[in-house]
């Protein structure tokens, strides 16, 4: 319809209709007098379906008043961008190509991590199908899932995180920030969904190992959510993406005029776990029974948060235990495949590079299975040898959060010596990398942990887990060509396949969405109150008797993604059976498990989505 100026408008006192697909504007219609150049109008339209009307939407330049009555607080960025700043920004794009230059000229950094422009390219296609059709969107991604994924997941979620002010379009998820304290749970209800399964919530203070990026870690919610309904088959109308905007450190965000967040220094201390307690009280109020996934929070809070809600709400850390569960899952598969069984864990040796959350948390996980294979704890934690950004950790140092403090080393005579010496002084046959420091593993203690492995009749363990890639610790090229080729090799990105002496060596990626989806559903399906240790071990144990054989004799420890549901289903299994032996379990899961394992798992599969079309129909 062209637009309608003033002196086109009929006189006073005749109808004078307009069409507008169909519907017809009376000099009255609030419609009219918006298109007619008036400085307000009403609306009976809210929430998501005024976002998604092209006649009245504004984006983020709805000012707090109209976001408070027009029920949009929450499902905008907080910042508010005035018309003229998007004017400003559009006018760039169209005369400079501005996201298009930056996506073809990509921070160095970045550009090290692997995403190529042709990886921004199909994000873009896929982001663009994603808000115009999801079922279409979710056949595509189940269809395509093993390629598709590091599309939608890391790597590349990490560059849109980015550069998220350049490339936003339009809002998905909610975001709540320190300006909405006291008003969150009344917030919930502008999310139409009354029936929510999962939400996945980050504060952007560590997105993928880029750092704090603030509001601009919304893009990792959705990328776990995609992964939630492709990989576990959530319904896409019962998961929720969530970012708590409580400011940002980064400076070059706080400079950014395109920013989309709180411009402020990161709140933190008593003021920050007032924020979380009061939106964690807020979903749960309004989804019971609601499971929550914290994702990419700092090491300061990650643990934190963790321990403060763990035995009474719903949740995990998938950064924490999430990672643990992996990479447990991985070294099983690294022994099936050296035809050795699980309980042989007893006889390895870790350097684990990197003490944070991540690090501490694969650590401890490691030394519970250890446990539950026969070692005592003492035992056990002899089996580590845990380094950070001074050394190796010893119990020389003060203050050392409670995991570390119970591995690290009681030689104080060694504290702060570096890897190698590390590595010599325990015979490690194994090496784990979460320091998010691009090269650390040299070639020299490669070879020297090869050698103290062969002198045990094992193959050397070699897991450089950082992302994104260039903060790969090595990579497997490199692990193969310091190892003699014997190397089992785990990596957190995607890297691809070695060659030693005219031979493929094939290597897995220790991707934690071999986890976290199905570790959800049997949560969600069990209805349990808690996610307990145990039945992050079971997931670990049901992921490894999915691996093919024959990836297991070509040395890859984890299972092949192109059958994503069927890996989900095992796993929430596992966790659902784990559950259930500690009377965690109850409603229809556990009814079906009573019936044998057999129901429970057709069970799972049948409530699983399928993304396909189905006749629709106008209720009256």
């Amino acid at each position: 319809m062209p637009a309608v100026s003033r002196r086109h408008a009929t006189p006073p006192g005749h109808p004078g209709p307009y069409s507008n697909g169909g519907r017809v504007l009376h000099n009255a219609d609030p419609l009219l007098r918006y298109i007619s150049g008036a400085k307000s109008t009403g609306t009976r339209k809210q929430g998501l379906e005024l976002l998604h009307d092209p006649w009245f939407n504004k984006g983020t330049a709805f000012s707090l008043v109209e976001r408070d009555r027009l029920g949009l607080r929450g499902l905008l960025p907080p910042r508010i961008i005035p018309f003229e700043k998007q004017i400003e920004r559009l006018l760039q794009e169209y005369n400079e190509g501005f996201a298009e230059q930056r996506m073809h000229q990509p921070p160095e950094e970045v550009r090290r991590s692997g995403v190529t422009p042709e990886m921004v390219r199909k994000y873009l296609v896929l982001c663009t199908l994603h808000h115009r059709n999801e079922t279409l969107y979710y056949r595509i991604l189940l269809d395509n899932f093993k390629e598709m994924v590091p599309i939608i997941y890391t790597p590349t979620v990490g560059w849109t995180c980015q550069h998220s002010a350049e490339l936003f379009r339009r809002p998905r998820g909610m975001y709540f920030s320190a300006q909405d304290q006291g008003e969150m749970a009344a917030m919930c209800a502008n999310w139409p969904a009354d029936e929510v399964d999962a939400i996945v919530v980050t504060d952007g203070s560590r997105i993928l190992g880029l750092g704090d990026l603030g509001v601009s870690g919304m893009g990792i919610s959705v990328g776990k959510l995609s992964c939630y309904v492709v990989g576990a088959g959530f319904y896409p109308h019962r998961v929720l993406p969530v970012c708590l905007d409580v400011g940002t450190n980064n400076e070059k965000f706080l400079k950014d005029p395109l920013y989309l967040g709180l411009q402020h220094p990161r709140i933190e201390g008593a003021r920050y776990l007032e924020i979380v307690d009061e939106f964690m009280a807020a979903v749960t109020a309004r989804w019971p029974g609601v499971l929550v996934q914290f994702e990419d929070f700092s090491y300061q809070s990650a643990q934190l948060l963790l321990d403060r809600y763990r035995k009474h709400r719903l949740v995990f850390n998938d950064d924490i235990q999430g990672t643990a569960a992996t990479v447990l899952a991985g070294v099983y598969g690294a022994l099936r495949a050296q035809g050795r069984p699980v309980s042989d864990i007893t006889k390895l040796r870790f350097c684990c590079v990197g003490a944070g959350s991540a690090g501490s948390g694969v650590a401890d996980q490691l030394r519970r299975a250890m446990m539950k294979h026969g070692l005592s704890e003492e035992d056990a934690c002899r089996n580590f040898w845990m380094m950070d950004v001074q050394g190796l950790v010893t119990r020389k140092r003060a203050n050392l959060p409670p995991i570390v403090q119970r591995l690290a080393r009681p030689e104080v005579e060694l504290d702060g010596v570096d890897m190698a010496g590390a590595v010599e002084a325990g015979r490690v046959t194994a090496l784990l990398g979460l320091s998010g420091v691009g090269g650390v593993f040299t070639a020299g203690v490669m070879q020297q942990v090869a050698g103290f492995a062969a002198a045990e009749g094992l193959r050397p363990l070699i897991f450089p887990l950082s992302n994104p890639t260039a903060n790969s610790e090595t990579t497997p090229q490199q692990a193969q060509d310091a190892t003699g080729g014997r190397a089992i090799v785990a990596t957190g990105s995607p890297f691809p396949d070695a060659f030693f002496e005219g031979r493929k060596m094939k290597s897995s990626q220790g991707n934690n969405v071999y986890i976290f989806p199905g570790l959800a559903l049997g949560a969600v399906l069990g209805k349990t109150p808690i996610i307990t240790d145990d039945m992050f071990m079971a997931a670990s144990e049901a992921l490894v008797d999915v691996i093919a054989e024959e990836r297991l004799q070509a040395g890859q420890c984890f299972p092949d993604l192109n059958n994503p549901r069927e890996i989900a289903a095992a796993v929430a299994l596992g966790v659902i059976k784990s559950a259930a032996a500690e009377g965690l379990v109850s409603g229809p899961a556990l009814t079906a498990l009573g019936e044998g394992e057999q129901v429970l798992l057709d069970h799972i599969r049948h409530s699983m989505y399928s993304p396909e079309y189905v006749h629709l129909y106008r209720e009256p």
